[in-house]
């Protein structure tokens, strides 16, 4: 990797806060769209114009993992507050957890998780947003729903014990964990445009953006135009978003997220490659699906498996699977920003980034989205792990 692309300072940007949309389109496929192409030339396009750039026999390849409500209140017996973000459930009354809190915690601390309907918090941030809390006290017992107990810490996560199955705490008492950078607005109907229409199977703690730009009428659409769909599943965790914070990216290790990729989804990769198609992942969790899932032995596929992966995609990645990519704007120094520097090249997003804050794009979660194609599409081994 060239000097110039290994220091975390060199994936940041300066973007205006007006910028940072607070909110979705008004229509899912009304969003601004803009195209990269193989010549390395922009255009600025509306989402619903997509079908005009792919070609029949192309397969776009979704993520349909939908979002937990997984953020939950909670306090300890001295009354101090604590948010609770379930990153995933790992037994029937256990489950991993990120804990934000005005004071350490530690192992054997007992909470109380809290009845949503009492304590309403409209301002259902992320959880990295979460450590920062300061000093809240939460009083009364009639707002408790069960215990739980900090039974052991694994990295930045926490363990934890409920009396209570976490599903269901998270059905009846949780909130979405919306990004930090997303305020408060009123009538924005978070729980159904903070999920893709595809979305079914629970798991994630976050949206897989690029899927938020398709409604039912789109999909029809690119069917219609004999494009092929397949879905597979990555349930986004703090893989995802937690920020860099070493100064030399190659330092950087991911967390490990679930995925799941089905025979279907392989076998309709292979009959992509057959007749000459190409693969379009429709976000960045799509793609480190299908990179972290190529055949070794045969350039171009895929083999079905589930597991985690921990795939950290920067410049220097030699991609094996992915021909095209569908993704959102993102944040400074994050790792996705990173892959997509990987997938168009280091300059080539500079580029992009001028143009879209020039032209006053909407970035982030809810904001516009991209279409990148790789100019080189032959398949090679990869380089980074």
């Amino acid at each position: 990797m060239p000097p110039a692309m290994q220091s975390l300072s060199d994936y940041d940007y300066v973007l205006p806060g007006s910028l940072i949309a607070q909110a979705p389109a008004a229509k899912r496929s009304d969003s601004r769209l803009l195209v990269f192409d193989r010549q390395r030339t922009l255009h600025d396009q509306l989402f619903h114009q997509l079908p005009q750039w792919l070609c029949p026999g192309d397969l776009l390849v979704i993520n349909d993992s939908s979002v937990l409500k997984a953020r939950l209140r909670a306090r300890k017996p001295s009354g101090a507050a604590v948010e609770v973000l379930i990153e995933r459930v790992i037994g029937p009354r256990q489950a991993l957890a990120l804990l934000g809190s005005n004071k350490k915690l530690k192992v054997d601390q007992r909470l109380e998780i809290l009845n949503a309907s009492v304590i309403h918090d409209d301002s259902a941030t992320h959880p990295a947003s979460a450590i920062d809390h300061g000093p809240e006290t939460l009083h009364a017992s009639r707002d408790r729903v069960c215990d739980a107990v900090i039974i052991e810490r694994r990295d930045m996560l926490f363990v934890i014990e409920f009396e209570a199955d976490p599903y269901w705490l998270m059905q009846t008492q949780g909130s979405l964990p919306l990004p930090p950078y997303i305020g408060g607005v009123n009538g924005r109907q978070d729980e159904q445009r903070y999920q893709t229409v595809y979305g079914s199977k629970p798991g994630s703690i976050a949206a897989p953006t690029a899927g938020l730009h398709f409604d039912d009428a789109l999909l029809a659409h690119l069917q219609q135009q004999d494009l092929a769909l397949a879905r597979l599943t990555l349930h986004v965790g703090l893989g995802t978003f937690l920020p860099v914070r070493e100064n030399q990216i190659d330092k950087h290790r991911m967390h490990a997220e679930l995925f799941e990729l089905s025979e279907t989804c392989a076998e309709a990769i292979t009959q992509t490659r057959q007749r000459g198609g190409r693969v379009i992942a429709v976000g960045t969790t799509s793609l480190r699906t299908l990179e972290s899932c190529a055949d070794p032995q045969r350039a171009g596929h895929v083999i079905a498996q589930r597991g985690e992966t921990s795939l950290f995609i920067r410049p220097g990645y030699r991609f094996q699977i992915c021909d095209g990519l569908i993704t959102n704007f993102h944040l400074p120094q994050s790792t996705l920003l990173m892959l997509v520097s990987a997938f168009v090249g280091f300059e080539s997003v500079k580029q992009i980034y001028a143009h879209a804050i020039a032209k006053q794009y909407r970035f982030f979660s809810y904001g516009d989205a991209c279409l990148f194609f790789r100019t080189v599409t032959k398949a090679q081994g990869p380089q980074h792990a």
